[in-house]
Protein backbone atom coordinates (compact mmCIF):
# COMPACT_ATOMS: atom_id res chain seq x y z
CA UNK A 1 0.00 0.00 0.00
CA UNK A 2 1.51 3.41 -0.87
CA UNK A 3 0.49 6.82 1.02
CA UNK A 4 -1.16 8.93 -1.46
CA UNK A 5 -0.40 12.14 0.82
CA UNK A 6 0.92 12.57 4.39
CA UNK A 7 -1.22 14.82 5.86
CA UNK A 8 0.50 15.55 8.84
CA UNK A 9 3.47 16.66 7.10
CA UNK A 10 1.24 18.89 4.49
CA UNK A 11 0.64 22.42 5.68
CA UNK A 12 -3.42 21.84 5.35
CA UNK A 13 -3.70 18.27 7.08
CA UNK A 14 -1.00 19.14 9.73
CA UNK A 15 -3.04 21.99 10.74
CA UNK A 16 -6.37 20.18 10.38
CA UNK A 17 -5.03 17.76 12.48
CA UNK A 18 -3.96 19.80 15.05
CA UNK A 19 -7.05 21.14 15.78
CA UNK A 20 -8.39 17.58 15.91
CA UNK A 21 -6.05 16.34 17.79
CA UNK A 22 -6.41 19.44 20.72
CA UNK A 23 -10.23 18.72 20.76
CA UNK A 24 -9.63 15.38 21.66
CA UNK A 25 -8.37 16.22 25.17
CA UNK A 26 -11.21 17.40 26.17
CA UNK A 27 -12.67 13.32 25.64
CA UNK A 28 -9.18 12.23 26.87
CA UNK A 29 -9.78 14.05 29.95
CA UNK A 30 -13.57 13.62 30.85
CA UNK A 31 -15.08 11.20 33.05
CA UNK A 32 -15.25 8.29 30.35
CA UNK A 33 -13.31 5.37 31.44
CA UNK A 34 -10.29 5.16 29.64
CA UNK A 35 -10.59 1.41 28.80
CA UNK A 36 -14.67 2.38 27.02
CA UNK A 37 -12.52 5.03 25.12
CA UNK A 38 -9.66 2.55 23.75
CA UNK A 39 -12.49 -0.23 22.93
CA UNK A 40 -14.72 2.51 20.60
CA UNK A 41 -11.56 3.53 19.28
CA UNK A 42 -10.59 0.05 18.04
CA UNK A 43 -14.34 -0.76 16.54
CA UNK A 44 -14.67 2.69 15.11
CA UNK A 45 -11.77 1.47 13.07
CA UNK A 46 -12.46 -1.84 12.43
CA UNK A 47 -15.63 -0.86 10.65
CA UNK A 48 -14.15 1.88 9.21
CA UNK A 49 -11.23 -0.37 7.93
CA UNK A 50 -8.41 1.59 9.50
CA UNK A 51 -5.08 0.12 9.50
CA UNK A 52 -3.49 3.25 10.79
CA UNK A 53 -5.69 3.12 13.62
CA UNK A 54 -6.15 0.28 14.74
CA UNK A 55 -2.38 -0.19 15.38
CA UNK A 56 -2.05 2.74 17.62
CA UNK A 57 -5.48 1.83 19.15
CA UNK A 58 -4.69 -1.47 19.73
CA UNK A 59 -0.89 -0.95 20.91
CA UNK A 60 -2.36 1.51 23.18
CA UNK A 61 -4.66 -0.30 25.13
CA UNK A 62 -2.24 -3.38 25.45
CA UNK A 63 0.21 -0.88 26.66
CA UNK A 64 -2.12 0.79 29.39
CA UNK A 65 -2.70 -2.98 30.63
CA UNK A 66 -5.83 -4.06 28.79
CA UNK A 67 -6.10 -8.02 27.79
CA UNK A 68 -5.31 -8.96 24.45
CA UNK A 69 -8.19 -11.41 24.99
CA UNK A 70 -10.68 -8.05 25.10
CA UNK A 71 -8.64 -6.41 22.18
CA UNK A 72 -9.21 -9.28 20.20
CA UNK A 73 -12.84 -9.84 20.53
CA UNK A 74 -14.25 -6.41 19.75
CA UNK A 75 -14.64 -6.90 16.48
CA UNK A 76 -17.35 -9.97 17.90
CA UNK A 77 -18.27 -7.88 20.94
CA UNK A 78 -21.77 -9.24 20.31
CA UNK A 79 -21.09 -12.83 21.13
CA UNK A 80 -18.92 -12.81 23.74
CA UNK A 81 -18.69 -12.29 27.79
CA UNK A 82 -15.49 -10.19 27.84
CA UNK A 83 -17.22 -6.75 28.28
CA UNK A 84 -19.62 -5.18 30.73
CA UNK A 85 -23.26 -4.14 29.96
CA UNK A 86 -21.65 -0.35 29.83
CA UNK A 87 -18.66 -0.73 27.57
CA UNK A 88 -21.71 -3.05 25.53
CA UNK A 89 -23.47 0.05 25.12
CA UNK A 90 -20.94 2.18 24.34
CA UNK A 91 -19.82 -0.58 21.39
CA UNK A 92 -23.53 0.00 19.99
CA UNK A 93 -23.53 3.55 20.01
CA UNK A 94 -20.41 2.99 18.34
CA UNK A 95 -21.30 0.64 15.68
CA UNK A 96 -24.94 2.69 14.99
CA UNK A 97 -22.80 6.14 15.03
CA UNK A 98 -20.05 4.65 12.68
CA UNK A 99 -22.62 2.90 10.18
CA UNK A 100 -24.63 5.89 9.71
CA UNK A 101 -25.35 5.49 5.90
CA UNK A 102 -26.62 1.63 6.42
CA UNK A 103 -29.57 2.83 8.90
CA UNK A 104 -31.53 5.20 10.36
CA UNK A 105 -29.34 6.41 12.51
CA UNK A 106 -28.71 5.80 16.03
CA UNK A 107 -32.18 3.82 17.66
CA UNK A 108 -33.95 5.24 20.56
CA UNK A 109 -33.25 1.66 22.37
CA UNK A 110 -29.33 2.42 21.60
CA UNK A 111 -29.10 5.69 23.49
CA UNK A 112 -31.49 4.82 26.20
CA UNK A 113 -28.69 1.96 26.99
CA UNK A 114 -26.16 4.47 26.78
CA UNK A 115 -27.90 6.41 29.49
CA UNK A 116 -28.51 4.35 31.85
CA UNK A 117 -24.72 3.46 32.07
CA UNK A 118 -23.01 7.13 31.52
CA UNK A 119 -23.83 10.18 32.64
CA UNK A 120 -24.46 13.29 30.52
CA UNK A 121 -21.10 14.54 30.03
CA UNK A 122 -19.43 10.96 29.74
CA UNK A 123 -22.10 10.58 27.18
CA UNK A 124 -21.02 13.77 25.22
CA UNK A 125 -17.66 12.51 25.19
CA UNK A 126 -18.64 9.24 23.79
CA UNK A 127 -20.83 10.95 21.08
CA UNK A 128 -17.61 13.60 20.34
CA UNK A 129 -15.17 10.49 20.95
CA UNK A 130 -17.31 8.88 17.75
CA UNK A 131 -16.96 11.53 15.81
CA UNK A 132 -13.50 12.60 16.60
CA UNK A 133 -12.36 8.49 15.47
CA UNK A 134 -14.69 8.16 12.49
CA UNK A 135 -13.11 11.81 11.18
CA UNK A 136 -9.76 10.06 11.78
CA UNK A 137 -10.54 6.79 10.22
CA UNK A 138 -11.76 8.83 7.05
CA UNK A 139 -8.60 10.72 6.91
CA UNK A 140 -6.35 7.99 7.23
CA UNK A 141 -8.49 5.82 4.60
CA UNK A 142 -8.76 8.28 1.97
CA UNK A 143 -5.15 9.26 2.40
CA UNK A 144 -3.94 5.10 2.75
CA UNK A 145 -2.02 5.74 5.99
CA UNK A 146 -1.05 2.38 6.87
CA UNK A 147 -0.68 0.70 10.01
CA UNK A 148 1.97 -1.08 11.38
CA UNK A 149 5.09 1.15 12.50
CA UNK A 150 3.31 2.78 15.63
CA UNK A 151 5.29 2.68 18.63
CA UNK A 152 2.68 2.90 22.01
CA UNK A 153 2.28 6.94 22.74
CA UNK A 154 4.45 7.78 20.09
CA UNK A 155 2.29 10.98 19.54
CA UNK A 156 1.49 11.34 23.49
Amino acid sequence: METRINPMVNEVGSKWAKYIISSNKVITDSALPKAVQELVKIRASQINGCGGCLDMHTKDAAAAGESMVRINLVGAWRETTVYTEAERAALELTDQGTRLADSSGITDEAWANAAKHFDEDQLMALVALICTINAFNRLNVITRTPGGDYQPGQFG
